[in-house]
Parts: structure tokens; C-alpha cells; sequence
């Protein structure tokens, strides 16, 4: 009997002590995902991304989505998150958070520089979209007409900025709007247009040109050289009724997190991104040209975690992420 005892309770230490193992390996991680407004490109690539990642790891993590107002939103909510929180946006406001420049020179915060890149996402490209049935135009197409651009977006910042450069923006109403309610707004007549940062092909464009004639405005070489981004061509039959290509141009987005995230999980994270890419291209072609070298866009640093999984597939690294 004293031996069978002994017996049990060893038993019952080693269980007590196997559970919670257990427990903890199989347990779910997750993580906020923060990226655009619904109906835009960047959100239905969360929806996918968000998919992808869970049944890759058994639903261990889990990416819950948040709809956001814009890059702008993304990058400040650094100031207060917690816990482990990954977001998209272009580059350059990575850049600008780091140094308070541009829309965070009176909002500057330490923990911006507490700032990680993980992986590169499908670049956004500007869509400029008038009412009508024109097909492609030039931007004197957008003369006096009322155009939205978002309320504290990044695709409203380049707008502004593109405007000012053509010497337009004496002579465009600009709509006083969130951009999420753009394709509505068109819809009902109460604008003439409106600007989107995104990915393409977009749903919201889709949204509208199913109910009405759309056409896209195409930048001249000149323009674009003025604007000083790359280049980027939208190819014609993307969009219902814009049957020839439209010229326009494109800036980097990146997936980035914080250092609160840690090193195991990063490392997790984008080794997982790197593995499910293919499934997702096969299944929407904005995945498509995804590739390591789009990291030599990315500002700040890379996360440890991140980083170790690039040194382990002999990814070469810019020595400013490192």
C-alpha cells in the first residue's frame, strides 16, 4: 500500500505538473491588428492575413482586427497601447514619429522610438476617382469640382500636398469628410470625387463603379517627378469602366509592432507572414509582389524577433534595421 500511495502522488505531481505545460503551449496569443477603415483594400488584407495566421498556427494566434481612421491613428496609438499591438503604415510616418516631424512635431512621445518593424505589406497606391463616365483623365479634370481626401489620413496629406504642387488647390473644393464615406458621398451626389490611399484592386472603387460610371484621374511623368515617389501603374480593366492604364504613384506600407512584444512572438509572427504568402496570392493578387527586398523600405529598426528569422534564412538586411 505505501508503495502504490507513493505511486499515485507521483502520478498526480507529474499530471499537476504536465497541465499547465500543456496548457501554456497550446494556449492563445493575441494580438491587435490596426489598419484601415473597413471596405478599403488594407482592411479586407487584415480579414486575410487574420485567417491565414490562425489556421497556420492552429488558432494560437489570433489577429482581432480594429478599424482604423487612417496611418496617422495607427502611429499615435503607440502613445498609450499595451500589450502586443501591430499596425500598418507607410515608411515615412515611421520616420517622422521617430524624429516629431510632420503631424507628430506637437505631439512627440517617447515610446514612438520604441517602434519594430515586422514585414513589408502591398504598397499604397493614390487613386484620384471622379463621377462620370470619362474613363481616364488628367487632373484638370479636377478644376472646380468638390473632392474628398480624408480627414487625418495619410492618402490626405499626399492629396493636399499633389494639390499645392499642381497649383490646383485654389481651385478644388476640398469635402470635410472621414474618407470611409467617400464612395457613399459620390454615390449621392454630394461630392464630385474622392482620394484613396490603398492597395489596388480596392473594394470601396469596386463598391461605387457598380452603381455608377467612374472615371481615374492619370498623372503626367512631370507630375510625378515633381512628386518625387515611385512610379505606379493601375492597369486598364481594373475598374469597371477605366479600360486603359492609369499612371500614378505608390509609397511603401509596413506591418510594424512595438518592443512590448516579445522576441518568441515576433519571431513567430513573421515566419508565419513569410509561409502563408503564397496561399494568399493565390487567393488575392495585391500579395503578389511581396518580397524580402521591399524590407530595404522599411525605417527604424526591425524587432529582434523579426530579425532572427531573417539571419536564419539568410535574408540580407540593410545595416540601418539591425
Amino acid at each position: 500500500m505505501p508503495s502504490l500511495f507513493r505511486s499515485a502522488v507521483t502520478f498526480s505531481l507529474l499530471l499537476a505538473a504536465f497541465f499547465p505545460l500543456s496548457q501554456a503551449v497550446h494556449a492563445e496569443t493575441r494580438i491587435t491588428y490596426k489598419s484601415a477603415t473597413a471596405g478599403t483594400a488594407y482592411h479586407e488584407m487584415g480579414v486575410e492575413l487574420s485567417e491565414a495566421i490562425n489556421q497556420a498556427t492552429d488558432g494560437q494566434i489570433v489577429l482581432t482586427q480594429e478599424e482604423s481612421q487612417g496611418s496617422v491613428q495607427n502611429v499615435m496609438e503607440v502613445m498609450a497601447r499595451q500589450g502586443n499591438y501591430v499596425f500598418t503604415t507607410p515608411s515615412d510616418l515611421v520616420e517622422q514619429a521617430l524624429t516629431a516631424t510632420g503631424p507628430f512635431t506637437e505631439r512627440p512621445h517617447p515610446r514612438f522610438q520604441n517602434i519594430r518593424g515586422l514585414f513589408p505589406l502591398p504598397a499604397m497606391t493614390m487613386h484620384f476617382i471622379l463621377g462620370g463616365d470619362n474613363g481616364v483623365v488628367s487632373t484638370d479634370a479636377l478644376k472646380g469640382k468638390h473632392i474628398l481626401i480624408g480627414r487625418g489620413t495619410f492618402s490626405a496629406r499626399e492629396a493636399a500636398r499633389y494639390f499645392t504642387l499642381f497649383g490646383l488647390d485654389e481651385q478644388i473644393r476640398i469635402a470635410d469628410a472621414a474618407l470611409g464615406s467617400g464612395p457613399d458621398a459620390l454615390k449621392n451626389g454630394q461630392i464630385d470625387g474622392f482620394v484613396t490611399a490603398s492597395s489596388f484592386p480596392t473594394p470601396n472603387i469596386f463598391d461605387v463603379a457598380a452603381s455608377m460610371p467612374i472615371s481615374m484621374v492619370s498623372l503626367s511623368d512631370e507630375q510625378i517627378e515633381m512628386i518625387g515617389t515611385p512610379r505606379r501603374i493601375i492597369p486598364g480593366g481594373t475598374y469597371p469602366g477605366v479600360n486603359q492604364n492609369v499612371q500614378t504613384t505608390s509609397l511603401p506600407v509596413m506591418a510594424y509592432t512595438t518592443t512590448q512584444m516579445d522576441d518568441d512572438l515576433a519571431y513567430t509572427l513573421t515566419k508565419t507572414f513569410w509561409e502563408v504568402l503564397t496561399d494568399m496570392a493565390a487567393e488575392s493578387s495585391w500579395w503578389s509582389d511581396i518580397t524580402p527586398d521591399l524590407l530595404s523600405n522599411m525605417a527604424g529598426k526591425l524587432h529582434a524577433g523579426a530579425l532572427r528569422y531573417y539571419e536564419e534564412m539568410d535574408i540580407e538586411i540593410p545595416e540601418a534595421l539591425r
